[in-house]
């Protein structure tokens, strides 16, 4: 098969969203202009509706050689702040020339956060259940992305690694604390991305011990928060090791230190190496794209 993209609107987009902010009683779109409705972000600027939270697309890949009659995984990666998904998941951060690169059965769902700008809300994502309605949808668009209603079960069936970069930890944490379908979750790799809800990653690193994997790689940005999150682990008795593992097997928990905040903003191209997320891919066992000597294929 040859390798598929497209963007798509989807229903269970992260934006728009007319909630309240969590923990409080504030509305998410507290600012108005006239006609027009706006955020104030934690640092006082203002995001407008029209400009940052209404892209309701999403990027899907799946990469040459893709085959449903395998076993697969579904990489959910939330791209952080001040991005888009053509010039930065696409283009800069190259995530599915990685996914391509690693030679898994893996395929790609982006959802678009706020749109280019300073902000790490959830949107629609902090919503109990709306890990779980998004997943769900994401399997259908890639069923007919992928050409074949049979390989509908396949997609729903999938195993779910997200991978979060950055202002990403927002939405990955919420995921994790409510969103529902956990069971799918066989891994959560953070990139540079643990800025806080530290107890949520720790209770579902808790939760799935035996049966998901966390790797977290950080520069100086975020040392901070990853040795709280370490101590969160200790306290309940989870084993982790510091330095990079040669496996991501379930029960895995990992912390990779990578360097100085000049390397935060080609994290994704750079961290501890080259192409990072193609290496992380690589080191999930039981993903490979063409079957094994001895056993029967497609």
């Amino acid at each position: 098969m040859e390798g598929k993209t497209q963007l798509v609107a989807f229903n269970a987009s992260a934006f728009p969203y007319r909630g309240t902010v969590p923990d409080s009683k504030k509305p998410f779109l507290d600012v108005r202009n006239g006609k027009r409705v706006g955020h104030t972000t934690l640092k006082g600027d203002v995001c407008w509706e029209d400009t940052t939270y209404s892209d309701r697309r999403s990027l899907l890949y799946l990469p040459p050689g893709y085959n449903a009659e395998l076993p697969g995984l579904i990489v959910l990666y939330l791209h952080g702040q001040g991005a888009t998904l053509e010039r930065d998941v696409q283009a800069r951060q190259a995530i599915p020339r990685q996914i391509a690169d690693s030679g898994q059965n893996v395929a790609l769902v982006a959802p678009q956060l706020a749109f280019d700008a300073p902000d790490s809300s959830a949107g629609n994502f902090w919503k109990p259940g709306h890990f779980a309605a998004y997943i769900d949808e994401a399997a259908e668009r890639l069923m007919r992305l992928y050409g074949n209603k049979r390989a509908g079960a396949h997609f729903n069936a999938s195993g779910v690694v997200i991978v979060s970069y950055s202002g990403g930890y927002v939405s990955t944490a919420y995921a994790l604390a409510h969103g529902g379908a956990v069971h799918r979750i066989k891994g959560v790799i953070l990139m540079d991305s643990l800025y806080g809800d530290e107890e949520k990653f720790a209770a579902w690193a808790a939760a799935r011990r035996r049966l998901a994997f966390l790797l977290s790689a950080f520069t100086e940005s975020t040392r901070e928060e990853n040795s709280t999150l370490q101590s969160l682990l200790g306290k309940r008795r989870i084993p982790f090791t510091s330095g990079l593992p040669t496996t991501l097997t379930p029960g895995t928990n990992a912390f990779v230190p990578c360097g100085g905040l000049e390397m935060h903003g080609d994290f994704m191209t750079r961290a501890w190496g080259p192409d990072p997320l193609k290496q992380a891919l690589t080191m999930i066992p039981g993903y490979p794209q063409t079957v094994r000597a001895g056993k029967k294929g497609a």
